[in-house]
């Protein structure tokens, strides 16, 4: 989830959103497992020696367990299971970027305390980025409310409507009298993929249809970036937009790529021409000077990157 709070009370999680909606949060849930786990990302380890509650499903149950999504869909939903055992953090996936940030310390909720410690997501850090990650761009910033009344939704399901007419990738939302403190995606088969509160890792678990389950949304969103072709032989991309950046992949000759945004960074001059746009591969995790992508000097529709 988001953020995190409160009371003890069985059946409602108690993490929330580390948005605007900090102060709605969730009730724990009890432990019933130690998870071991420990989370990496980009081959940092967190050593934090704290005891972790497994909720309902196994890392291995997590994937498209139903037919009929979109392929954007099926593509967040493995987004999200490439997380599974990656430390849920208060606030966390909330940077500039999608990605696990290191999380906060929410005051009304001592499991908490080692979140600053721990890189991961909160609930709709995980949500945002595993649509990132699906569609290219950012189509689902925000907190948990945020992300359930998006425009990139198409589609809404009551509570009262049960898991009968979702598909993997929708989000699954909790709250009351208008909030919405936590969200989840769903995978079929009556279960989801969550990041659900401090002292948890990102899990598998049952659908919770009871308490203040609010509904569910099936996201829709825009198109991703288009494709251009570069030209040229051995173009390498950088791992920043830097020619003395790390070269990250070579293009032998023209290939087809996708963009996902662009923006003016270091001056370069070559096959005589100067320019100082770079755009951003998300295919490579990789910058290219604009000079060797066929098109204007700046890409037409191509958006500017944060």
């Amino acid at each position: 989830m988001n953020t995190t709070t409160g009371t003890t009370t069985r059946g409602t999680p108690r993490g929330g959103d580390g948005g605007p909606d900090m102060a709605m949060r969730r009730t724990a849930v009890a432990a019933v497992a130690v998870l071991t786990l420990l989370a990496t990302w980009g081959g940092a380890r967190d050593t934090t020696a704290v005891a972790v509650p497994k909720a309902a499903g196994a890392a291995g149950a997590c994937g498209v367990l139903a037919p009929g999504a979109s392929p954007v869909a099926e593509r967040a939903v493995g987004a999200a299971c490439e997380q599974i055992g990656v430390w849920y953090t208060w606030g966390g996936g909330h940077g500039q970027q999608p990605g696990p940030t290191y999380g906060q310390v929410d005051p009304s909720d001592p499991d908490s305390a080692h979140d600053p410690e721990r890189l991961g997501f909160d609930c709709s850090g995980l949500v945002r980025y595993a649509y990132a990650r699906a569609a290219g761009g950012d189509p689902l910033p925000g907190n948990a409310y945020h992300q359930f009344h998006s425009p990139q939704v198409n589609q809404r399901f009551t509570a009262a409507q049960g898991t009968g007419p979702l598909l993997p990738g929708d989000l699954l939302a909790w709250g009351s009298g208008g909030s919405v403190h936590h969200i989840a995606i769903y995978l079929g088969a009556g279960k989801m993929v969550e990041a659900r509160e401090s002292g948890t890792r990102i899990t598998v678990s049952d659908v919770r249809l009871g308490g203040d389950y609010a509904g569910a949304v099936r996201i829709a969103p825009a198109a991703a970036p288009g494709t251009f072709s570069t030209w040229g032989t051995d173009v390498w991309t950088h791992k920043e937009p830097s020619t003395t950046s790390p070269r990250v992949h070579r293009f032998p000759g023209p290939t087809t790529v996708r963009v996902e945004c662009q923006k003016h960074a270091e001056t370069v001059t070559a096959e005589g021409y100067t320019n100082d746009a770079w755009s951003y591969l998300p295919d490579y995790g990789a910058w290219i000077t604009n000079i060797y992508i066929k098109g204007a000097a700046w890409l037409d529709g191509v958006r500017t990157c944060p």
